[in-house]
């Protein structure tokens, strides 16, 4: 398959994804969490009460990576941790009022930079970009249900 345009996918999907981010974290800098602590809250606040272990499966980091951004968000008033209780050794992660604030303050951030990510498309190009997307991440997902794939269903469920 020789596709117009196919041999940039790679590398005008990583800029789109990078360009976004930094323009999250500019217009989500007032809160004074990393583009790390925000992941990670975020995951926390959709996932209350994961596991520490999960969690850094999820984010993609090693465990001691997660539990160190866990200790400073906890000192930050973010997080806290709580022992499972069908098995002590396990430590499980929940959101604090402050996160959950901010949460819902930072979904409007996150609506902002779609916004202007994608202005200039029409609904319908809109609509292709979000459904082309989400075929390449089924694509490539091997069979595990990403993140955003259960989020579209859980949309469209209600």
């Amino acid at each position: 398959m020789d596709f117009e345009g196919t041999e940039r996918l790679g590398f005008l999907i990583h800029d789109a994804a990078r360009l976004m981010r930094r323009r999250f974290e500019t217009l989500g800098s007032g809160y004074g969490l990393s583009s790390a602590q925000w992941r990670l809250l975020v995951r926390v606040v959709k996932d209350e009460g994961v596991a520490q272990a999960r969690l850094a499966e999820l984010l993609e980091v090693e465990p001691i990576s997660v539990s160190r951004l866990v200790d400073r968000m906890e000192e930050g008033g973010w997080v806290e941790r709580r022992q499972d209780v069908s098995d002590r050794r396990v430590r499980m992660i929940f959101p604090t009022d402050k996160s959950r604030e901010a949460f819902g303050a930072i979904r409007g951030v996150a609506g902002e930079v779609f916004e202007q990510a994608l202005t200039g498309l029409s609904p319908d190009e809109r609509k292709s970009v979000i459904r082309g997307l989400a075929t390449i991440v089924n694509n490539l997902s091997d069979g595990e249900a990403p993140c955003q794939q259960q989020a579209m269903n859980k949309g469209a469920a209600a």
